[in-house]
């Protein structure tokens, strides 16, 4: 009787040539938001940027609000499994982890946190973004309920009330990183660290 072989794993498909155009129209979106900003970026500049005409880049987006809406989503939806994950561990933990995400390393560059307030006021105006920015926030809070239900006390307050200070103290810290010269990432850092750990009873 022949033995049982453990089946080997099917390798990972290579992205298709559609999946690479698009990502690269992604990232030709987030260079020129990060050179002009949003409302200066044209269709053409991304378009110039992907290495394409404009009727070339509509067969793959129908207009410069639409890439945009599919970016954010692109990206909150990394960000929102980036913070699932921390869930496994001890509030403290989660609380470091999270200072250290929000406002630390590259990717937490204040230019880079530049590009998601562009996105936030975009969806000031645009349906589509509203929603998504919405249904983005209300996942953030939905984790820190958890967190703050874990933890050992919450000064008085209820969870969804902490939830909603912390997820404030958060966006207007990252919006200050943005527009106040006085504040840099690191006194963002420390100002949440510092602020959540008191919140939940920890410091």
């Amino acid at each position: 009787m022949a033995k049982d072989r453990k089946a080997k794993p099917a390798p990972e498909k290579s992205p298709g040539p559609r999946v690479l155009r698009r990502r690269k129209i992604f990232e030709s979106l987030h260079d020129s938001i990060l050179e002009k900003g949003y409302g200066n970026t044209s269709l053409q500049d991304i378009a110039n940027r992907a290495g394409m005409s404009a009727s070339h880049l509509c067969y793959y987006f129908n207009g410069k609000e639409v890439i945009l809406q599919e970016y954010f989503g692109s990206a909150s939806n990394r960000i929102l499994e980036h913070i699932a994950g921390l869930s496994e561990q001890e509030p403290r933990e989660q609380i470091h982890s999270l200072a250290d995400f929000w406002f630390k390393g590259k990717i937490r560059s204040a230019k880079e946190i530049g590009i998601m307030l562009e996105c936030f006021g975009v969806a000031v105006k645009d349906d589509i973004m509203r929603v998504a920015k919405n249904e983005f926030d209300e996942s953030c809070k939905a984790y820190l309920i958890d967190l703050f239900k874990a933890s050992p006390s919450v000064l008085g307050q209820a969870p969804e009330d902490a939830a909603e200070v912390s997820y404030a103290l958060t966006i207007g810290l990252r919006s200050a990183v943005y527009f106040d010269k006085g504040v840099k990432l690191k006194d963002a850092h420390r100002i949440f660290l510092d602020t959540m750990l008191s919140m939940c009873g920890l410091k």
